[in-house]
């Protein structure tokens, strides 16, 4: 096939803004009702054919979070290769993959599926396939990746893939609290099951997950106050639950100043919305001086593009 030497292509991460959770189905999925919000906080994947494949990671998140992330092939970015040569019914050739990380491993916010969109799109451009209205059929790699090729803001349904975005969204603002302790999201589910059947709910038959109207009318109209009464993530409960010194967090970014203070995704970064950008970075340095490893990012951001082609 033919292929050019090198391409680099950036994808966002997220975080949910709402996330509501589904009965347990027989796969041991659930069906969720999220929205998603792409932040400017991007992965980029530089690709260049190889005689074996490889990964090296870099980035500006910590040392201890750059070593957790997988340089065999069972990372998502070779899997994303391989099902670009799936999709276009030709073999895969070994590439050598850089990826240089912002956003944090094993948060809640979708790094590894940015990592496999960015790899997506820049195979697909390397290998020049032409299967790019192919490449949102790959949510077996992750149920993010969908979101992180689309970008913007989306209400995502079914295991989060069946994406329909919100038009005419003005920036959200958000600080975001990192943590090198992961949680996994498999085991925060677990644990959500158990809260449930705990209470006397049998998690096979909870009610359907569906995002509320009055959610996205207050986003379209950039009412930061309507935003945070009524922004909810079903998953915090049992984030909480598996690491309960994420209250303490949430409360000290409140007491400085945010509108209110969630778990991003399944944890176990803090997601902390503000009134506009001025508030973020205010509000990053008042929880730096705390001790917080703490950023300030903004959304809707762009879903995953090719940055350089060579």
């Amino acid at each position: 096939m033919p292929t050019l030497h090198s391409v680099t292509a950036s994808a966002p991460g997220k975080t949910n803004l709402f996330f509501a959770v589904g009965p347990l189905l027989e796969d041991g999925f659930h069906d969720v009702a999220s929205i998603y919000l792409a932040l400017d906080l991007r992965e980029e994947v530089s690709v260049g054919p190889a005689s074996d494949w490889s990964v090296s990671v870099s980035g500006n998140i910590s040392a201890e979070q750059i070593a957790a992330v997988p340089t065999s092939e069972e990372n998502l970015v070779v899997k994303a290769a391989k099902r670009v040569a799936e999709l276009a019914g030709t073999s895969s050739q070994p590439i050598a993959f850089a990826i240089e990380k912002h956003v944090p491993v094993a948060g809640g916010m979708g790094g590894g599926s940015a990592d496999a969109a960015a790899a997506l799109v820049a195979v697909n451009a390397l290998w020049c396939t032409g299967v790019e209205s192919k490449l949102s059929d790959t949510v077996d790699l992750g149920a993010d990746v969908p979101f992180a090729l689309a970008g913007g803001i989306a209400i995502g349904l079914g295991r989060g893939e069946r994406l329909t975005q919100i038009e005419s969204v003005p920036a959200i603002h958000l600080v975001l609290v990192t943590s090198d302790e992961g949680l996994s999201t498999p085991a925060v589910y677990k644990r959500l099951d158990e809260i449930r059947a705990a209470r006397g709910a049998n998690p096979r038959q909870v009610a359907a997950a569906v995002v509320p109207e009055a959610l996205i009318q207050a986003l379209q109209s950039g009412n930061q106050i309507a935003i945070a009464e009524l922004l909810s993530n079903d998953l915090q409960e049992a984030a909480l639950d598996l690491r309960p010194d994420l209250k303490q967090t949430i409360e000290d970014g409140i007491e400085a100043g945010a509108l209110t203070g969630f778990v991003s995704g399944s944890g176990p970064t803090i997601a902390f919305l503000v009134a506009d950008a001025d508030s973020a970075e205010d509000l990053a340095q008042k929880l730096h001086i705390r001790g917080y490893r703490a950023l300030a990012a903004s959304g809707p951001a762009a879903g995953a593009f090719i940055r350089e082609e060579n």
